[in-house]
């Protein structure tokens, strides 16, 4: 009745305003007449054998009756007045215009979002693809300079470069990893020395700093123009505070549960 109030104050006439109400009250009694009956049946008492199947049988003919009242039903119009109709018409257009703007601003949004990542996604393929481009060219290039002493002589020098370059990755890597062990262990161990009596397990296996180092690597190297890895239960929060205070990591400026590997090459 109040909303119905309100759009009769902006559509002109008073005895539209006074006609709607009045029908409005004269519904509401009849609503307060069947709910004065409903009580009524609510308090007869149902027999004591077997209670509960007597309390659905009266639910089930009470839902079967309503049914077919509301097939039989007609809808029936609020008001015959033309312009309450107007203005309820108009309030109603006004909703669905607003929703309908709602929808077509988050289409447009989420366009935007795919429009980048295809952006994305275009440029890391052109990379790869010169990339490739160049691989295949210095082949080509290697294969009809092979021959020739001088080329073989900077191959070699290139592949032996190469091969100590490996070594040294594969060194730095591991006393990488050995200084982890040993400086940073397992979160669960570390909480074990310190609570040697408790009993109690974490509900999820926590994993290294090394492991979370590697996660963010690997991810930096694979997909790089989407370097951001999730954060779960898994991730020791002092460890991840630990990358976050010294400029290792960042955090996602949209998501703070999504980490990425600070572009140290860059």
């Amino acid at each position: 009745a109040e909303y119905l109030s309100e759009i009769t104050n902006t559509a002109g006439p008073v005895d539209a305003k006074e006609e709607l109400l009045n029908e409005c009250e004269s519904l509401w009694k009849q609503m307060e007449e069947y709910q004065s009956k409903l009580m009524l049946l609510g308090t007869e008492t149902l027999p004591p054998s077997d209670t509960k199947l007597s309390l659905l049988m009266l639910q089930w003919k009470a839902l079967t009756v309503e049914c077919r009242q509301w097939q039989v039903k007609n809808p029936e119009i609020i008001s015959t007045n033309p312009d309450v109709l107007l203005e309820l018409g108009k309030e109603e257009l006004q909703k669905t215009k607003n929703d309908l703007e709602m929808v077509l601003s988050a289409v447009r949004l989420k366009n935007k979002r795919l429009e980048e990542d295809l952006k994305r996604e275009q440029q890391w393929y052109e990379e790869q693809k010169r990339l490739l481009d160049t691989v295949n060219e210095t082949e080509e290039d290697e294969n009809t300079q092979v021959e020739q002493p001088s080329t073989k002589r900077e191959f070699s020098n290139l592949k032996s470069k190469i091969l100590k370059l490996r070594t040294f990755k594969k060194e730095l890597l591991s006393a990488l990893g050995r200084f982890l062990d040993e400086h940073f262990p397992h979160p669960e161990k570390g909480e074990n020395n310190k609570n040697k009596n408790s009993s109690a397990e974490p509900a999820v296996e926590l994993i290294t700093l090394k492991e979370i180092l590697e996660n963010v690597m690997n991810k930096l190297i694979t997909t790089p123009f989407e370097p951001y890895i999730t954060i779960n239960e898994s991730f020791w929060p002092p460890y991840i505070e630990l990358l976050l205070r010294y400029g290792i990591a960042l955090r996602h400026p949209q998501d703070p549960k999504r980490l990425r590997l600070q572009a140290f090459h860059k």
